[in-house]
Parts: C-alpha cells; structure tokens; sequence
C-alpha cells in the first residue's frame, strides 16, 4: 500500500515531520510518501489556505495518476477536502476531521490546542460541520507561530503543553487533540507530561486511511465526489 502524505505549506521540514510521523505508526509493508505544496510558508488563516490550494490539488492529481492507495492532507485546517476527493478514487482524510473523530471516540470531551488564535475560528467551524462541537470543550491557541515549531530553542513545545495543561484545568476535558501538523512529532512526550490522551491528526489519518484502503474502500463517485467535468 502506497499513502501520499501531502503538506499544503512550502516548508519542506514540516513534511519531512509529517512523513516521519506517519511512517512510525502504519505496517511494514505500507510506503508513506510525502509532498511539499507551493503555497505560504505556513497555514495561518483563510488567505494561506486559499493561497495553498492549487499546489495542493496538482499533488492529488499527480499522486492520482500514479496509482496512489490513499491521501492524507497535511493541515489541520483541513484545505480543499471536497475538491481532492473529487480527484482522488481512493479515500483522502484531513488532520481536523481524522483527530477530532479519534477522540471522540477516545473521551467524552476533548479541546483543541492550536498555533495563533486567529485559527479558531476556523477549527470551531470544522468542528461544527463534522457534528462535534457538543463534546468539543474549547478550542485554544498557544500563541505560537506554526514555524516556531520548527525553531530550535523556541519554546514552543513548552508552550503547547502548557496550554494543555491549562485545559484539562479549565476545560475539564478528557482528552487533547494537537491543531497543527507541525505539533506530529510531539504527541508522545506531551502524553508522558500532561497524563491524557493528546492526539495527533497525522499519525490518526495514516491509520484510518490504511484501514479503509484495506478494507477495500474507495471514494463514491456518484454524486458530490465525482471527478470534475472536463471544461
């Protein structure tokens, strides 16, 4: 089995992470492949995410025609979903959707610890469409830039578990789900720190979509996914 695990930012590094990550937790046999997009530097609110897309859907489609088994879109604002699984025959999940489902399924309630506070909006939206925002406690932001995370010395991981810290505290939650893919190489140390499950939407999306691909599931093509008409 073969997985495209596509970043839509340009920031190689934080592929290479995402890459990693998901090889670590999918089987033996499974080949984990990853793509830089041509977009921002980092996904930081609906102008980089708009910006994002075209280098985003030009991997899909390349990856498509490759025979690739299935796609995992590296961000956790979950860019352009709809329109790659219109190009993709096999299934094709988002960070957002693939983390928050887990944990609903993992917990009663969980909360979100993201980058910058201008995501939250955006992650509350997700949320609601993906009918989870009654066992969503709060979505919270860390108040770090996504490319701190690829700073040595930054402090950022600190300030993620922190923040999660402070959310069990105050949310009362269960469980923590990371709302950056820049966060993948963190989710075991901030267990071991914090004592819940925080998890992490790559490593979950690499999961589901070796399940699905082995489970002989493919994207409907009748309807609302169906491969865009020639024009």
């Amino acid at each position: 089995m073969k997985i495209l695990v596509v970043n839509p930012n340009s920031t190689a590094a934080m592929t290479d992470k995402a890459v990693a990550a998901a090889q670590a937790v999918v089987h033996s046999d499974t080949v984990i492949v990853g793509a830089t997009g041509t977009g921002p530097a980092s996904i930081e609110g609906h102008y980089d995410e708009a910006m994002s897309l075209p280098g985003l859907l030009a991997e899909v489609a390349k990856a498509e025609a490759a025979g690739i088994d299935g796609i995992v879109v590296a961000c956790f604002d979950d860019p352009g979903i709809g329109a790659c699984r219109e190009l993709a025959s096999g299934p094709v999940i988002g960070l957002c959707e693939a983390a928050v489902k887990a944990a609903s399924m993992l917990s009663t309630s969980f909360s979100v610890v993201t980058t910058l506070p201008r995501s939250i909006p955006v992650i509350e939206h997700l949320i609601h469409g993906y009918g989870l925002s009654h066992q969503c406690r709060r979505v919270r932001s860390a108040a770090i830039p996504v490319l701190a995370l690829e700073e040595e010395g930054s402090g950022a991981r600190e300030k993620v578990r922190d923040e999660i810290l402070r959310a069990i505290e105050e949310d009362h939650c269960e469980a923590v789900v990371l709302g950056c893919a820049g966060m993948a190489d963190l989710t075991e140390w901030l267990s071991a720190e914090t004592g819940i499950p925080v998890i992490d939407g790559v490593t979950v999306a690499a999961k589901m979509i070796e399940a699905l691909v082995g489970a002989g599931l493919k994207t409907s093509k009748i309807s609302g996914y169906s491969t865009p008409n020639k024009k």
